[in-house]
């Protein structure tokens, strides 16, 4: 046996080390910040690749932090635990610049941000420039979009208590769900939505809206619903938009083999769909 005492504070040193991420984390918070990044973890604890993981492991078990993408870290607050996440839209910002990707909150969840009340969205919906994969994390879940020409959309910032993040505007988010109608629920969804929208559109906007989104056709078939669900309808700057172009007739719902039931010569719209909100 060795004439040596045993140390009584290797314990505690061991346990110090175990919890450094944890203290890591606590200080964070304490200083108002929820995200943080492995890369920049490690270096202010300067620990190994595999010590950080292990710790990060432990306090996910615990549902201390969530990982919405490799690298990439949230604090979950005391009161959130029960749900094993935090609103997507606390950290959605932080995410999408560690990524290097712009971005706005669109669809379904932009509509219930801006008034649509009808139907609480099951997903947080995102549109973004590349492919990424969804995001699914305690009750939460994520999914994107793309679209290329996305910096030419309307949106605007909504705060939320982490600071802010991006959405469409009302006038986008109409234009935006008509492109991504299956995403949001096809057309008898879009228009219970857009007659809760309605008082939110600007007619000015709105022709803007559909400039910048250049695709005629999505702006006919948005003029058309409009004109039906919505009162009054704030469709007239858009109409004259759409006649300026002179465009073909379209079809309401795009790759549907129904029998077209009339055709709307106001806004060239083949109604192949019939639409009754919910």
């Amino acid at each position: 046996m060795s004439g040596y005492p045993k140390d009584s504070r290797t314990p505690k040193v061991s346990r110090a080390r175990r919890d450094a991420l944890l203290h890591y984390i606590e200080d964070l918070q304490a200083h108002g910040r929820l995200v943080f990044t492995s890369d920049e973890s490690r270096k202010a604890l300067d620990v190994s690749s595999n010590a950080f993981l292990k710790a990060s492991l432990r306090l996910m078990q615990k549902n201390k932090i969530i990982r919405p993408a490799s690298g990439f870290y949230v604090i979950i607050p005391a009161e959130y635990r029960s749900r094993k996440s935090v609103p997507p839209e606390w950290y959605i910002d932080a995410l999408m610049k560690f990524h290097g990707l712009p971005y706005y909150a669109a669809l379904l969840s932009a509509a219930a941000l801006h008034g649509s009340a009808h139907q609480a969205p099951q997903e947080f919906q995102v549109v973004t420039t590349k492919p990424l994969r969804p995001i699914s994390v305690g009750v939460t879940r994520v999914r994107f979009f793309t679209k290329k020409d996305l910096a030419a959309t309307p949106v605007q910032d909504v705060k939320v208590p982490t600071g802010y993040f991006r959405v469409s505007t009302p006038e986008a988010t109409a234009l935006d769900l008509i492109r991504y109608y299956s995403r949001a629920g096809y057309f008898n969804n879009i228009a219970t939505i857009l007659a809760e929208l309605g008082d939110h559109l600007d007619a000015e906007k709105l022709r803007l809206a559909a400039e910048f989104d250049g695709e005629v056709a999505h702006a006919q078939r948005l003029g058309y619903l409009l004109d039906q669900f919505t009162d009054p309808a704030p469709s007239g700057h858009l109409y004259e938009w759409i006649s300026e172009r002179n465009p073909k007739f379209t079809a309401l719902r795009p790759g549907w083999r129904g029998p077209v039931m009339r055709r709307d010569e106001r806004w060239r719209v083949l109604v192949n769909d019939e639409v009754e909100p919910d």
